[in-house]
């Protein structure tokens, strides 16, 4: 038995033993080492909002309200950073004592395909972590169709957020502008590469967006918070036929979007982006394999900074504690990372 996190119900928090299926030829067995959560869909999940809207239809492609909406018991958590501790009698790729990481929940062990992706030597683990925010960041970016020198203003300093603000940073653009009411995450911003930094609480963040930039607007506004009135500011901020990207994945919006003012006037392009859907918009030049190779080479080679993003790092054995600070606490959590027991600390009778 190992033990993996779970919400049973929404808000809740709680452990449940796993029994792993016998090791197959082509397969790995590993040890947890590290990982992260991935707030925004996570607490779509855990907190339930995700739930009135229904399941989704994939065939027709919308949500239907008699569907389930979430399937309790939900398990915790993103990916993982192990350790090989056992592998088939066909895995070539892979040997004892390589670390590898793929998506995967909070459980103390895995069996893995031997397709994982390895971390090489000199890697901080929290890259690999940063594989899935960095994977939505640059499908945002290139689905906002960021160029040198285009001013972007940026909503949410959250994991993609951060990981946003990097990326358009190596696309040329400037100036940066981060928006966010925690001035914990503007300081992380800053140090990302954001030229300014901007609290909606304390200005109106639009406005402001038109000054930083000489009148004009932000050529794109890309909002990973998932809040309408940071839709609302970017629709006030962008500039005329610039582009909105909205990648986040939040509750159904209370009124308030008012689509008949900057909006109407300003001719906005919105662009919902979601790196995950496809084909992609540039299929099939580009898919979610390739964007995901582009990000890890950025992340492997330290283009993207990440141990300032993954914050902060606890014990296994304190997530029951910590896990629902994500919701009640945000200033205090922009990634939580997880560290567990070494290798051979789990009891698999």
């Amino acid at each position: 038995m190992v033990r993996e996190l779970i919400a049973p119900a929404p808000n809740q928090i709680a452990w449940r033993d796993v029994t792993l299926p016998p090791l197959q030829p082509d397969q790995l067995r590993v040890a947890a080492l590290y990982g992260a959560a991935k707030h925004g869909t996570e607490m779509a999940l855990y907190q339930g909002y995700a739930a009135p809207r229904g399941g989704y239809d994939k065939t027709l492609r919308l949500h239907r309200p008699e569907l389930p909406g979430v399937n309790y018991p939900v398990a915790l958590g993103n990916i993982i950073v192990g350790e090989v501790v056992e592998v088939g009698s066909q895995v070539t790729a892979h040997a004892p004592g390589d670390r590898v990481f793929r998506y995967a929940p909070f459980r103390q062990e895995h069996i893995w395909p031997q397709t994982v992706r390895r971390l090489p030597a000199g890697v901080p683990w929290q890259a690999a972590v940063c594989l899935d925010p960095a994977d939505f960041a640059l499908g945002a970016v290139r689905d906002g169709h960021v160029r040198i020198g285009d001013a972007v203003a940026v909503f949410g300093m959250g994991a993609i957020g951060l990981l946003v603000v990097q990326l358009v940073r190596l696309a040329g653009a400037h100036p940066i502008i981060a928006v966010d009411p925690l001035p914990q995450r503007l300081d992380l911003a800053r140090a990302c590469g954001a030229d300014y930094g901007l609290d909606p609480n304390a200005c109106d963040a639009g406005l402001e967006i038109k000054q930083l930039t000489g009148t004009r607007g932000a050529d794109v506004c890309i909002d990973y918070s998932g809040s309408h009135r940071a839709l609302q500011a970017a629709l006030r901020g962008v500039a005329y036929l610039g582009t909105v990207v909205a990648g986040a994945w939040p509750g159904a919006y209370p009124a308030g979007l008012d689509f008949g003012a900057e909006a109407h006037m300003n001719r906005p392009r919105i662009v919902f982006s979601r790196a995950c859907s496809e084909p992609n918009p540039d299929y099939p030049n580009w898919d979610e394999n390739r964007i995901f190779d582009v990000v890890w080479r950025l992340l492997a080679r330290g283009d993207l900074q990440t141990e300032i993003i993954v914050q902060p790092i606890v014990d296994f054995e304190d997530l029951p504690e910590v896990y629902p600070r994500i919701a009640t606490h945000p200033q205090e959590i922009v990634k939580l990372g997880v560290r567990f027991p070494r290798a051979g600390a789990v009891d698999r009778t």
